[in-house]
């Protein structure tokens, strides 16, 4: 709604006065014409604690095996 006032006005008065009247900070008006790219998120480091693939592989595989089939993996999540 705001932005239609804006827009309307604009062309009248000018950006200042328009900005001035619909309560829009210029800064954030021309903010919102050019905006800035969003950076490309930067991949993750792999945390100190993090299991090697050989650990797990056997964890994956201890979990997978008959006996342990009706468990939860974590103790009293099941309980």
């Amino acid at each position: 709604m705001i932005d239609e006032a804006f827009t309307g006005v604009q062309g009248q008065l000018g950006t200042t006065a328009a900005c001035r009247l619909t309560g829009r900070s210029r800064a954030t008006h021309y903010r919102h014409l050019s905006p800035k790219p969003r950076p490309a998120p930067s991949p993750r480091p792999t945390p100190a604690s993090a299991l090697s693939p050989a650990e797990r592989a056997e964890i994956l595989a201890l979990l997978n095996r008959p006996e342990y089939v009706d468990l939860p993996p974590a103790p009293g999540l099941g309980t």
